[in-house]
């Protein structure tokens, strides 16, 4: 008989999701996802003025900032047939490619690197040894013996004081934890570094959009417009400082993040066959190079690959029939068509009818309604999107710049292309994927300096931005690829107001329950199969699950119309 054992909250992620796993013979053989959580900003900005919904919906995480946002004003862009200008566009990609640069450095060292480092093992380590180790694989200035061992003395303060800190609640001395001391050492001093210089990257936010998170940059012009004003422009100095800025941050990702990436994953080769999943990977394409409605044009190609068949991509149609959501295991009001039938996101609903169990409770009853999360389907199939779909479908595409990246990596570590389909794939792809961005963002940077420097003062045209030019009724779509995988937005404007507005994230592919068909999605498939060494330290559930980098909006407590409390969902059971 398999024994259930239920993680919640699972920590190091953005929001509140809970992963039931039953296991049997030391193997989990069957999973569950669930939100414990509930968003509704769809609900919010209903009746509100298009050109305002951009500020909601950016609202709906403070982590993956201004993605929303762009998502949100290129629906409305589409929907009243606007497009931008080249410099707008390389604005767009620049800001853009500084959060991915953010964001999986972050991850990496922050959510999920300790899934992988043992940090009290630290104390044991040689910091000699650190430091050969270090200069054997990168040129990065801080690598002396001394700065090691003053790393080590910081921890051993930690550790004598009885309190770990920000080292707290791990799985120290966990039998799946491999690494050497040594390398240990590396990856803890490089942790705390990258809380250094995670400060400095988004200073191209702020430069660009006047803070982060949720710069302002996209309505109405930039915080800061491109002039010679010294007192508040984006002059050429702030620009030369959004140049440096970016340079120090591919900097990092090349002497820090890549290599320490390939420092560890020799040590657990044995996950690039475990997290499989399902094998069907999406990208919607991103960072445009000749305008957003020209994919051809996009660094990030669009397309969708099934059966982990790389011979053979197929487009996306964000317009039609393709993409559906249900809501048949989802916390919702079933569509008035019946619980088994799927909407495309311009007809969706999202209202609210909790029923599930009140807490506390043992377990979900999964054969009911289990999460918060609704169900998308791309043509009635269950999607992995993030950034080991990107490469893949860049991959399958012939992209050479990404091909060569991810044979270079199976080569290093003489491991079989199958590797990629898996935890220790969809780790490394995201620290390719910055390497690349890192580079392609630095381009950005050089043709707005040329545009500028060419005298190319190409706006927008601002008359299509007023109500009275505008259809008495319009629809749209904005999508982009988020650092977490594929994102839209879809809006429906009537009369001037937004009638309708649906957001498919990424978390929704990858976390929603179960479909009508009972088919899995990205957390439940890749977790099947897995082996758990001890079920009351499941360190291989988090490894997984961590490797998606979740990330569900923030709590929200339901209220009436009057304000009074309604309900509070609660994490309980942590593990």
């Amino acid at each position: 008989m398999a024994n259930r054992i239920v993680v919640d909250p699972v920590t190091r992620i953005e929001g509140h999701l809970r992963i039931e796993a039953e296991i049997k013979d030391g193997k989990i053989v069957d999973a569950y996802s669930s939100s414990t959580m509930v968003r509704g900003i769809e609900n919010i900005v209903k009746g509100r003025d298009p050109r305002d919904v951009w500020a909601f919906a950016q609202r709906t995480c403070g982590v993956c900032t201004t993605v929303h946002a762009i998502a949100s004003v290129r629906a409305v862009e589409d929907a009243l047939g606007i497009t931008i200008p080249p410099n707008a566009e390389m604005v767009r990609n620049i800001m853009e490619g500084a959060l991915y640069m953010h964001d999986h450095a972050v991850h990496f060292y922050h959510l999920h690197a300790l899934d992988w480092v043992d940090v009290v093992s630290c104390l044991s380590a040689d910091p000699a040894e650190t430091s050969r180790i270090a200069q054997s694989i990168s040129n990065w200035p801080k690598s002396s013996p001394g700065y090691f061992s003053d790393v080590q003395n910081r921890l051993k303060k930690f550790v004598n004081s009885g309190q770990l800190g920000i080292f707290a609640n791990g799985y120290w001395g966990h039998p799946q934890m491999k690494l050497p001391a040594e390398i240990n050492l590396l990856g803890v001093a490089h942790y705390l570094e990258a809380l250094e210089w995670q400060k400095e990257i988004v200073k191209v936010h702020t430069i660009f959009g006047g803070k982060n998170p949720h710069p302002n940059y996209l309505v109405g012009g930039m915080a800061c417009a491109i002039n010679e004003d010294s007192m508040g422009g984006l002059n050429a100095e702030r620009l030369a400082h959004v140049g440096k800025l970016l340079k120090q941050g591919r900097d990092f990702i090349n002497q820090v993040y890549i290599p320490d990436v390939l420092a560890v994953a020799p040590y657990y080769k044995d996950w690039g066959f475990i997290g499989k999943g399902h094998g069907n990977y999406m990208s919607y394409g991103d960072f445009p190079t000749n305008g957003y409605g020209d994919p051809s044009s996009f660094k990030f190609p669009q397309g969708v690959i099934l059966n982990r068949d790389l011979s053979k991509v197929y487009d996306v149609d964000h317009r039609n029939g393709d993409i559906e959501e249900f809501v048949n295991n989802s916390w919702y009001d079933n569509y008035s068509e019946g619980a088994d039938t799927g909407r495309h996101p311009w007809d969706g609903e999202t209202n609210i009818k909790y029923s599930g169990p009140k807490p506390p409770f043992e377990h979900l009853d999964v054969s009911q309604k289990y999460s918060f999360v609704k169900t998308p389907r791309w043509q009635g199939k269950p999607m992995e999107v993030g950034p080991l779909a990107r490469l893949l479908v860049a991959y399958g595409r012939g992209n050479e710049a990404v091909q060569n990246a991810v044979n270079g990596v199976l080569n290093k570590l003489e491991v079989p292309v199958e590797a990629l389909f898996s935890t220790l794939g969809r780790t490394a792809a995201r620290a390719l994927e910055t390497q690349l961005v890192a580079d392609w963002t630095i381009e950005f940077y050089e043709q707005l300096l040329t545009n500028i420097k060419n005298g190319d003062t190409r706006m927008a045209n601002t008359e299509l931005w007023e109500p009275e030019k505008w259809p008495a009724e319009a629809k749209g779509i904005g999508f982009t690829e988020a650092p977490r995988g594929s994102l839209a937005h879809w809006i429906k404007i009537k009369d001037g107001k937004t009638e309708n507005y649906q957001q498919v994230v990424p978390t929704t592919w990858n976390a929603s329950p179960r479909d009508p068909n009972g088919q899995m999605s990205a957390y439940e498939a890749c977790l099947i199969d897995t082996p758990v060494e001890d079920p009351e330290l499941p360190l291989e559930i988090i490894r997984t699950v961590h490797s998606f980098d979740p990330c569900l909006a923030c709590a929200v407590h339901l209220y009436d119309e009057h304000g009074k409390h309604v309900s509070r969902v609660t994490n309980i059971n942590s593990c």
